[in-house]
């Protein structure tokens, strides 16, 4: 089972919609996935769900966690790296079952120019730890705001082509 992570709880963000082009991206060539926003973490997260605790609300999302293979991770800039709360979200995860020896994508989004390449580079590290086997095709795409067309997808050529083939890559992988 494919879980794409949107990783902010930011409300509105454009990284949830980015998880939703790729769930639609995703359908179109025959393949079902769940979407996992950041936004749906318990507020509770940090007093109720770490260091063994479990909360209610967190126990149905470490189920979703638990039962993934596969895990396509678009990551916002937040001040040179990614969300914290994504990595609170991480730490909460049961180790290792969570992530050990399963797959991952990485796409970073950015307003600025780089689209979240440091991020991306550290979130890396932390996959590594994790022994999540990331996809060598990672994307950054940059100007997030101007990606977009009227149905919430992406229309640029060249955004078109690199989400294409990360996708083939990674039901592949």
């Amino acid at each position: 089972m494919i879980t794409i992570i949107s990783g902010t709880n930011r409300p509105n963000s454009n990284t949830l919609k980015v998880a939703k082009y790729y769930q639609k991206a995703l359908q179109l060539k025959g393949v079902t996935s769940n979407i996992l926003s950041m936004e749906s973490l318990p507020a509770t997260l940090i007093a109720s769900d770490l260091y063994g605790n479990r909360s209610n609300e967190f126990a149905a999302i470490q189920e979703l966690v638990t039962a993934s293979t596969k895990f396509l991770f678009v990551i916002p800039e937040y001040n040179g790296s990614f969300p914290g709360v994504l990595k609170t979200f991480i730490d909460a995860c049961d180790f290792p079952d969570s992530f050990y020896d399963k797959k991952a994508a990485l796409t970073g989004i950015s307003s600025g120019k780089y689209g979240n390449i440091r991020g991306i580079d550290h979130f890396s590290g932390i996959c590594g730890y994790l022994h999540l086997n990331v996809l060598p095709l990672r994307l950054h795409i940059p100007a997030i705001k101007t990606e977009f067309d009227e149905h919430g997808d992406f229309f640029k050529e060249d955004t078109l082509k690199f989400t294409n083939d990360q996708i083939d890559k990674f039901i592949a992988f």
